[in-house]
């Protein structure tokens, strides 16, 4: 009798554990997206003094004559897709109802 109860017991303790152990798991952010965050964090945080590089190499490169001012449309407009990107998908799921 001593034996049956120890292991009903022990089979409510880990139940229990397991109930826990998954319910904080899935209470938290996922590990994909934390990483996923971060990576963007960093290539926004790289790619701010490069973009303004280039804004300003190409723009005297235009104002000289050596390139088109179309290329520096051109490229302002990526730029901004690449910073507004966000923004972008945020507004086309917000179109289709995703």
């Amino acid at each position: 009798m001593k034996r049956q109860a120890h292991r009903k017991f022990a089979a409510t303790r880990s139940v229990l554990a397991f109930a826990l152990v998954t319910g904080t798991a899935w209470s938290q952010q996922s590990v994909f997206d934390t990483g996923a965050n971060a990576l963007v964090a960093w290539g926004l945080t790289i790619a701010t003094p490069i973009a303004i590089l280039l804004v300003i190499g190409a723009g005297a490169a235009a104002a000289v004559g050596k390139i088109s001012w179309g290329w520096v449309i051109g490229g302002l407009i990526g730029i901004a897709a690449i910073f507004g990107s966000e923004q972008i998908v945020t507004w086309i799921r917000g179109l289709f109802g995703v």
